[in-house]
This record gives structure tokens, C-alpha cells and sequence, in this order.
């Protein structure tokens, strides 16, 4: 008995044969295997006609015979589940690696990037951990990028913010960071004048050479307990600098180019916070808020406006905090739980943030 065209399961099976020729088979395999379920739980299952189009899939269906599809019959394609993949991506140095979270039913168009830095010590699934920043993803539609720093690189994968070779465009770990970024760029819908950067410690210092070196690629850029540009020039200046504070004139960052936002915990022993009063040295304060955390820290947060009105930094003074993550999970490691939530403040600066032309 040949199959009615209007009955589900011809309809089911006319668009596995559509998304069969389009290439698509997880997608028509789908649909095969829910027409054979609605087969199963229903009638009889009709006997099939002599003539029609053959769909081949390995391992699930050898041979099923299918009407032609109709015209007006769009496919049925499920959403995409959320994913947190591990990628190689090829230098002149070898293979480098970084994770990427993608969000479930993230729409086809453009969406924002966020690209996640890590500290000393850590690696991206800790820090996604810590900073929850894969759960902002998911409730704001944006993916987000996590470069991984090798053992061989740095003993204790601190991304190289002190060395001279590592501090300027077109050259060492800044170089390495902006082409990654710029991969993913090229191989997902990612809205480029919506992509921001941000790091902890050591990766907040890396941070600030990656916008001040190219704010042609980041809109802005989130500093958590991190240095200037140019604080240190080798290992020894890296610990006198995080000691101490910055020495000489290190570079600031053009905010009206690329607007910062920064946190930092006031009892840091490991990177002194006169590191980020220096990297909103030279702006004029134009708003001052005491504040606090119910049954947290408090904190003071300063903004900064340019000529027109337009904010352009954030400093958030952390207080009681030492050197960790405002607001982050205890699942991560370098977090305080107690402050303010860093993720979600360096979120809601960036998304008021484009790319200037």
C-alpha cells in the first residue's frame, strides 16, 4: 500500500530525503528516526512503493523508500546544544590549544566574544569554573574564548606580560592572541565590533597589551588584579612591580579608544592595587560610589566619562579582598565568592561597548 503524501510519517521522511541532499545528515537522520518511532507507535507500518528515492545512511538505515518532498514542508532542525570544545590551533612554535564555549540555541547571526585569559596556575576549565563566565554565555547569547598558556611556555603557565618580546604587536604571546581570536572570528558568526577581552593576574596584565596593541580588534577590555603595560622588563622588575607598584611611566591605555573596567582586592599581597590606580592614573573621576555586597565586601567604584558624557573606565576597589576573582565560584581556583560579581560588571561594561571605526 503506498504511502498517503499528507500522512506524518511521508512527511517526516520527505524532509530526511530534503536534508539528505542538502548534506545535513545528523538533521535527517533525526527525522528518520522519529518517523520510524511515530511508525512504531501507531498503525502498521504500509507496505512501501516500488519507485521512489533511495536514502542510504550507514549504520541506521539501509534502505528506506520516500515520496517526493513537498515544496512547502521546511525542515525540522532541532537546537543546537551548548558546547565547551577543546582546539588545536597551528603556530610557527608548534600546536597551541584554547576551549571555546559555545551556548545552546545561540542564533546564526553575529553574536559578541569574549576572550578569557587565565592567571599563574591555571588553565581555561578553571577559570570558566571560577568566573562563571560560560553561565553569563549562556543566559546573554555570546561565546567565549579561552587561550590556554603550556607548561613549556611559562612553568607556571602565566601568560609572559614582562618580557619585552611579549609586550608589543606583531610579535611573541600578543601576536599568538590576536591570530587565535581572529580564527575564531573567521570560523564563527561573531559580531567584530562586539569583541572583548579580559584576564586575572597575570592574564589581566597580558589584558592590557592585547588593547592597547590592537584596538583595532577589542572593543574593551576587563583587568582583574593585573599591571600596566610595561611595568617590568624581565623577572625581577615582575616581582618589584607586583610588590611594590609600577616604577617609571609604563604605557596607559587610550580609553576613548578602548574603554576598561578594573577590579582589584585592597589587601592583594600578590599585585599590589597601586597596579591598577596606575592604570586609570591621568583620567578625571566623575562619579564616586560606596557600596557593598548583601552579606558581603564592600567597594568602591569609580567611574570615569570622556568630554562627551561617554563612559570610558571603571575602577572597582575591592575591599577586604586579596588576589582573586570578585564574586567567582569556590569550583575554580584564586576566587572570592564574598564580592562583587566581576564577571557580570565586566559584562554589562562591555556590551555598552563597540568597536571605534
Amino acid at each position: 500500500m503506498p504511502l498517503h503524501p499528507d500522512s506524518p510519517f511521508a512527511k517526516l521522511m520527505a524532509q530526511a530525503t530534503a536534508l539528505t541532499r542538502r548534506g545535513s545528515l545528523a538533521e535527517a537522520t533525526q527525522a528518520i528516526q522519529r518517523a520510524l518511532h511515530l511508525q512504531r507507535s501507531t498503525a502498521a507500518p504500509a507496505e512501501p512503493a516500488d519507485t521512489g528515492d533511495v536514502v542510504v545512511l550507514d549504520g541506521l538505515v539501509r534502505e528506506i523508500v520516500t515520496p517526493e518532498p513537498e515544496a512547502d514542508a521546511p525542515p525540522v532542525t532541532p537546537p543546537q546544544p551548548a558546547s565547551f570544545d577543546e582546539l588545536p590551533f597551528a603556530t610557527a612554535q608548534g600546536l597551541r590549544h584554547y576551549k571555546l564555549f559555545t551556548p545552546a540555541g545561540l542564533p546564526d547571526r553575529p553574536a559578541p566574544l569574549v576572550v578569557m585569559l587565565h592567571g599563574c596556575k591555571q588553565n581555561p576549565d578553571d577559570f570558566a569554573a571560577g568566573t562563571r563566565m560560560n553561565e553569563l554565555a549562556q543566559a546573554q547569547g555570546f561565546r567565549v574564548l579561552y587561550p590556554a598558556q603550556p607548561p613549556r611556555s611559562n612553568a607556571s603557565r602565566c601568560w609572559n606580560w614582562f618580557q619585552p618580546g611579549d609586550q608589543k604587536r606583531g610579535a611573541g604571546e600578543p601576536a599568538l592572541l590576536a591570530a587565535i581570536t581572529r580564527h575564531v572570528m573567521q570560523t564563527h558568526a561573531v559580531d567584530a565590533e562586539r569583541v572583548y577581552i579580559a584576564g586575572l593576574s597575570a592574564g589581566g596584565a597580558m589584558s592590557v597589551i592585547m588593547a592597547h596593541e590592537y584596538p583595532d580588534v577589542f572593543a574593551a577590555v576587563g583587568v582583574h588584579s593585573g599591571l600596566p603595560q610595561g611595568a617590568a622588563h624581565d623577572v625581577a622588575t615582575a616581582f618589584a612591580a607586583m610588590k611594590h607598584g609600577p616604577r617609571g611611566a609604563p604605557k596607559v591605555i587610550d580609553t576613548t579608544r578602548v574603554p576598561m573596567i578594573v577590579f582589584h582586592g585592597d589587601l592583594d599581597a600578590t599585585v599590589h592595587p597601586a597596579n591598577s590606580e596606575h592604570l586609570v592614573a591621568g583620567h578625571s573621576a566623575s562619579e564616586v560610589e560606596q557600596g557593598s555586597v548583601d552579606s558581603g565586601r564592600g567597594f568602591e567604584r569609580t567611574s570615569y566619562r570622556d568630554a562627551s558624557g561617554r563612559l570610558v573606565a571603571e575602577h572597582w576597589l575591592v575591599h577586604g579582598s586579596g588576589h582573586a576573582w570578585s564574586g567567582g565560584s569556590a569550583k575554580g581556583s584564586f576566587t572570592d565568592p564574598q564580592g562583587p560579581d566581576a564577571s557580570r560588571e565586566m559584562l554589562r561594561f562591555f556590551l555598552q561597548q563597540r568597536l571605534k571605526g
